[in-house]
């Protein structure tokens, strides 16, 4: 089941000036708060992006009809199903009249409840309203494209009908409200198992802790060693002292001989 919405506003500017203005696509976002993004990729196809209540939808559309001054028509024709028009009529000297007309396919339970609350259609009757204060403020468009499109092929005002190629989220139409859903579900799931992991974990014995097993410390045998200077003590003990040499009985008197090291520089500490 589709929808469909149809809005106008009075523009204190001259129909060239609201035309002109209306023909920046991708000037939109600033007027247009569902709108996130539109991309230009000729004069003909268009990429949009935008998102309301939270479902982001992006579509591909061709302007099926421009005539300056007077209709900008367009359908999708792949992602989210949308089709529509826009007319500017002359309103006396420096007025117009800006009339839009959109037809739209809502997908998903939020965007089917957001239809049922009307929040596209005070969407559009928001857009219209800023699209007034812009180009009133400014009193002139920021840019033009005097270009037409199928000038008169009379499309009228395209429906659905029109939009047959896109075939919403089969279409890419980006994150739609199914998604948003189904995300949302697994991540509950996700949460949901991991806290039932949890309290299962503390039921069953929370992981009953094993004492880590120690091995007994190893006897190590300590062999006593002799003092480094004691090889050397027993050595100068057993030679005979030189002829003339009074060696004290005592071992103090040996190492005082060692250490002094005589006339040797070596021992003496002295360097070559």
């Amino acid at each position: 089941m589709t929808t469909k919405v149809e809005k106008s506003i009075q523009v204190d500017v001259p129909v060239s000036t609201a035309y002109n203005q209306w023909t920046q696509f991708e000037d939109f976002p600033h007027f247009m708060g569902g709108v996130k993004e539109v991309h230009q990729h000729d004069d003909q196809r268009l990429h949009w992006t935008a998102e309301i209540a939270g479902v982001r939808r992006e579509w591909e559309a061709s302007i099926l009809e421009q005539v300056p001054d007077q209709k900008i028509a367009w359908a999708a024709t792949e992602g989210a199903t949308n089709a529509g028009a826009v007319r500017f009529e002359p309103v006396g000297a420096g007025s117009t009249l800006v009339f839009l007309s959109l037809e739209y396919e809502p997908e998903g339970v939020v965007e089917q409840v957001g239809d049922k609350l009307g929040i596209v259609e005070r969407q559009v009757t928001s857009d219209l309203e800023r699209f007034k204060a812009l180009v009133e403020s400014e009193g002139y468009a920021s840019g033009a494209w005097r270009g037409s499109i199928n000038e008169g092929l009379a499309v009228g005002t395209p429906g659905v009908e029109a939009a047959a190629g896109s075939q919403g989220d089969s279409g890419k139409a980006g994150v739609s409200a199914k998604t948003v859903i189904a995300g949302a579900a697994a991540a509950v799931a996700g949460v949901a198992a991991a806290a039932g992991a949890a309290a299962a974990t503390s039921k069953t014995g929370q992981e009953e802790e094993r004492p880590i097993e120690q091995e007994p410390p190893q006897e190590v045998a300590v062999v006593p060693q002799p003092p480094a200077h004691s090889v050397r003590d027993d050595v100068l003990l057993e030679e005979s002292p030189p002829e003339g040499y009074a060696a004290s009985p005592s071992t103090e008197g040996v190492e005082k001989g060692v250490t002094s090291g005589g006339d040797d520089p070596m021992i003496a500490g002295g360097s070559r």
